[in-house]
């Protein structure tokens, strides 16, 4: 999957990935490889980026917006 971390003053992260998790507006969820085409807002807390090295990042935000759509990821994020 395409994953790409937009805040209103840079790119935090572009790249290939295995898994994200976020913090929803109604609670944290995951999306793997051929989620089904998601809009929601996301609540402050912590991004987890599993890259495809099983690699992990990690993201502190104050909120934002994600948008999944064929494999294309899209967070846009407010940080700490």
């Amino acid at each position: 999957m395409k994953l790409e971390v937009i805040t209103p003053d840079k790119e935090l992260y572009k790249g290939e990935i295995k898994l994200i998790q976020v913090p929803g507006a109604k609670g944290s969820f995951e999306i793997l490889n051929n989620h089904a085409p998601i809009i929601s807002t996301l609540d402050k807390g912590t991004i987890k980026i599993i890259d495809n090295l099983d690699k992990p990042e990690f993201i502190e935000i104050l909120g934002g917006v994600i948008e999944v759509k064929r494999n294309h990821i899209i967070v846009l994020a407010d940080i700490v």
